[in-house]
């Protein structure tokens, strides 16, 4: 072994004794930083895990997948008909299930099931079998009113949480009802590609939520650094040179990061068991589905010893460590905003080639604007420390506590700063992440055109049948919470005879009473035999039958045998009518008639709708309405509230992406604070104490401990601010997005805010034990 290698094994194992061996407050200090690099590691690891999450859902979602096939029945086939309902915002997907030959069937049951259930009996997945026998569940057990025979494996199922049942059936019949398969599995790949603008917001936010992690992980790893500095004077007294005292900073630091990065794995395995427990806008996943993928992994243990080595060599770098002392070079050399501002404005050069040319085509214009990103939210780190130094050089007088908390930051702010550069890079990256979120909205969302003043739900059935749709239109005439309930037919026609076949037959036969027919159109003289006329618009290029065209009123649906035909004659004293906005929403055009027009009862092909006013602030309104609906059409038919728009479903799932990982990052962030918080304190336990026994009141020095978090926190959430307007500014204009959201800051400040107010409330206990005599002694 060469002398060099001698010397820095023999240093670094001097490191580790000292962070070891120096009594309580090293083992307090080594713990804090361990602690403080675990929450990093935590964070890393479930973001290495996210493709391994995502290819777990794809493969169990493949496995349950069944594609229709176009074969005779068998020993070995099966009908198979998707139903879903909604309980409370939650969509329950369901699946009537029948084997062709019954008890004798040979083909292979559903992933997750050992038999295909029986007719009446249903197979449930256990987040659903928990909800079912809970008091919440009470009026979804009431529409899920079958027969358990059991519960649907993990294998069966995408996610932990998911909401899902397979019912035995023995009425289906391949056509409107369902579908023939032979197994399950083969689920064709998705070929739906984002747009730009949701390109570049799922980029953002994965930049906005990892930035935050190597910021608090290297704070953490400088947790007690004047201590530190005087130690190694000591060292320096003894015989130690520059060199060796920087090896064994190192080694200090490293006792602390290895044991974080154990730490972080094993509150990697606690944290995924308590994710696998719940849902988020309906995603789940299970605890085995969680792992990180094996080269981000290496690489995250790689990368925290290797920042840990940097961070603690670059905070030397402004240290003069010597025998008699240390001398901190920072006050004689003000901080130089020349190299500061170096990434804020690469960051800009990188992204002003893209303004109104971002398309997310080429790889490469990607991991610009990501290089972009992080080069701008790493400025507003590299700004922070010389805008407090600057703001806070000029402070001068105020009461007593704030003259305390001035001083300090003017004599050492870097502890100050340190513990809110990580809030400084969520608040800017988060404003940014807004604003662009707030113009991938409008684009993303429409207008439904539902009249929220004349309906506020709406029921489809499929099912046409009279008798059935006059029962449950009294069911829910009667049900609490609803006023009126508007009802009509949408029965399909085809041409019999006359001209224009293809035109008749994609015109819809809307079949009412004239209380509804003057919901739905500009009908003024509506009458009991009356037949109207409502013209499509013209782009849609379709053509009203004429007087006298024969329709056939019951077209048998695709995949049935045709039935007999029954003929419909349109009559001579057909009336046009003008369009009139749907309390649904839904455009109504072609044939409106009343029921005495028609002569004839139609076979139940078609849809039933009905728009209801009702009083939705009580939740079991709709649910009500919901089971009522069962009743009539076990999984062919719904209702839901009516909105006034909708979001597109891509964005809507990156809504909950950015949910969950939110929720992680905001949980680092204020746990990583209030480690750094009662480190500082720690730090400061004599100078408190002592302050005390000299007679300063305990609230003038809690109060000046206020003022030394305030004064930074308003410089780094005013900077933070600044920045990610401009970042989101660029942003929008990037993907050719009308620029708004200005004052998206004043939310993201606020909550930043918000935080580290919890946090510095959170540590007050803690300040004032530090005051207390016994905190003179030391060690």
């Amino acid at each position: 072994m060469s002398g060099t290698m001698r010397a820095w094994a023999r240093d670094l194992r001097l490191g580790f004794r000292l962070a070891v061996s120096g009594g309580g407050a090293s083992w307090t200090r080594t713990a804090l930083s361990a602690f403080g690099v675990g929450l990093g590691v935590v964070i890393l690891l479930l973001a290495a895990s996210v493709t391994s999450v995502t290819e777990a859902r794809s493969d169990r979602a493949d496995a349950r997948y069944a594609a229709p096939a176009d074969v005779e029945a068998g020993d070995d086939t099966f009908l198979l008909s998707d139903i879903q309902t909604e309980y409370r915002g939650d969509w329950i997907s369901g699946r009537l299930i029948q084997p062709d030959a019954g008890r004798e069937t040979t083909a292979e049951p559903p992933p997750g099931l050992d038999a295909f259930p029986a007719p009446g009996e249903m197979v449930v997945s256990p987040a659903l079998a928990r909800l079912l026998d809970s008091a919440e569940g009470a009026l979804l057990a009431e529409r899920l009113d079958y027969r358990r025979a059991g519960t649907i494996g993990d294998e069966g199922l995408v996610g932990s949480q998911d909401l899902a049942f397979y019912l035995g059936a023995d009425d289906l019949t391949a056509g409107d009802d369902g579908f023939r398969a032979e197994g399950f599995g083969g689920m064709p790949a998705s070929q739906e590609r984002l747009p730009p603008a949701l390109l570049l917001l799922v980029l953002v936010i994965c930049v906005v939520l990892l930035m935050p992690v190597p910021v608090f992980v290297t704070t953490a790893v400088r947790f007690g650094g004047e201590r530190r500095d005087r130690r190694l004077a000591a060292l320096r007294l003894i015989g130690a040179d520059r060199a060796a005292t920087r090896r064994i900073a190192v080694g200090e630091a490293l006792v602390g990061a290895v044991p974080g990065i154990v730490l972080g794995g094993l509150l990697f395995l606690l944290v995924r068991q308590f994710l696998a427990g719940i849902s988020v806008r309906g995603t789940s996943a299970f605890a085995e589905d969680i792992v990180p993928s094996w080269p981000l992994t290496v690489l995250v243990l790689l990368a925290v010893p290797l920042l840990t080595v940097a961070v603690t060599l670059f905070a030397l770098r402004s240290v003069a460590v010597e025998p008699l002392g240390v001398v901190r070079k920072s006050q004689d050399r003000p901080r130089r905003l020349a190299w500061r501002l170096v990434p804020a404005l690469l960051g800009v050069a990188l992204l002003v080639p893209l303004l109104g040319d971002f398309s997310g085509d080429r790889g490469l214009t990607s991991a610009q604007a990501v290089m972009a990103v992080v080069l701008l939210l790493s400025g507003s780190t590299a700004l922070l420390p010389w805008l407090v130094e600057r703001a806070t050089a000029r402070l001068r007088g105020g009461p007593l506590a704030w003259q305390l908390a001035t001083r300090r930051l003017q004599l050492s702010n870097g502890p100050a700063v340190r513990a809110i550069s990580g809030i400084t890079v969520a608040v800017a990256g988060a404003t940014a992440l807004s604003m662009l979120f707030a113009g991938a909205s409008e684009q993303e969302t429409s207008r439904t055109g539902a009249d929220l003043d004349r309906a506020q739900a709406e029921v489809f059935v499929s099912t046409t049948d009279a008798g059935d749709s006059a029962a449950l239109v009294d069911e829910l005439r009667g049900t609490p919470g609803v006023e009126r309930v508007l009802s009509y037919a949408d029965i399909p026609v085809a041409p019999l005879s006359g001209g224009g076949a293809s035109d008749v037959a994609s015109i819809p036969l809307i079949v009412s009473d004239c209380g509804t027919l003057v919901e739905l159109a500009e009908i003024t003289d509506c009458a009991e035999g009356g037949v109207y006329a409502v013209p499509a618009p013209e782009e849609w290029g379709v053509t009203l039958p004429e007087p006298g065209t024969v329709l056939d009123l019951g077209p048998a649906p695709e995949g049935e045998e045709a039935a007999r035909p029954v003929p419909w004659t349109v009559p001579a004293s057909l009336t046009e009518a003008d369009p009139r906005p749907n309390p649904g929403g839904w455009p109504v055009h072609g044939l409106l008639a009343t029921p005495a027009a028609l002569g004839v009862e139609p076979p139940p092909h078609g849809d039933t709708r009905m728009i209801l006013s009702a009083d939705l602030a009580d939740p079991d309104t709709l649910e009500l309405v919901r089971n009522a609906v069962w009743d009539v059409a076990p999984g062919g038919g719904g209702a839901r509230e009516l909105t006034s728009t909708q979001v597109s479903d891509q964005f809507a799932n990156i809504q909950t992406g950015l949910t969950i990982g939110a929720m992680g990052v905001l949980a680092l962030i204020a746990g990583s604070m209030l480690v750094t918080t009662l480190e500082q304190l720690r730090e400061r336990r004599q100078l408190l104490s002592a302050l005390v026994a000299l007679g300063t009141r305990r609230t003038t020095l809690g109060a000046s401990v206020l003022w030394q978090t305030a004064v930074p926190v308003v410089l780094g959430l005013g900077l933070a601010s600044a920045v990610g307007v401009l970042l989101g500014a660029m942003l929008i204009s990037a993907v050719s997005l009308p620029l708004g959201g200005w004052l998206a800051f004043l939310p993201m400040a606020g909550a930043g805010a918000g935080v580290i107010a919890l946090v510095t409330l959170a540590s007050l206990p803690f300040l004032w034990r530090l005051m207390r005599p016994d905190g003179l002694r030391t060690e």
